[in-house]
């Protein structure tokens, strides 16, 4: 019998998200967010990559409608407090920030396409 190969994941290499509006997602993610631009080859339709941490997200400039209510994707933060403050001084109105017993604390905004984004702290 032949033995089985193995499939070994090291982790999420980037997301992809759709944006209606490629600067003024950039705006969000750079100068809100603090994420770093990476540099992103000429793949015939508008976009950028950025990094956050170890991952990127890569902005699609495609609009493809509406995003999915509860789809999202999380950061990790160390101090939610003080990230659902600075993204309201800016003008962002984040969800409260909800207190999961012994696992997270974790609040939710939008980016100015309309996607979900999560900021998560773990206890």
């Amino acid at each position: 019998m032949a033995e089985k190969s193995r499939i070994n994941t090291i982790g999420i290499h980037h997301v992809s998200i759709n944006v209606t509006d490629v600067e003024a997602a950039l705006a969000f993610y750079l100068n809100i967010l603090e994420l770093e631009q990476l540099p992103r080859p000429d793949l015939g339709f508008p976009g950028a990559w950025i990094k956050a941490g170890d991952q990127e997200i890569h902005l699609l400039g495609i609009d493809s409608g509406r995003p999915l209510k509860e789809q999202h994707f999380a950061f990790a933060v160390t101090d939610a407090d003080s990230v659902h403050a600075a993204l309201t001084a800016q003008g962002f109105t984040p969800s409260s920030i909800r207190d999961i017993p012994n696992i997270c604390r974790q609040f939710f905004t939008h980016d100015p396409s309309g996607n979900m984004i999560e900021f998560n702290q773990r206890l």
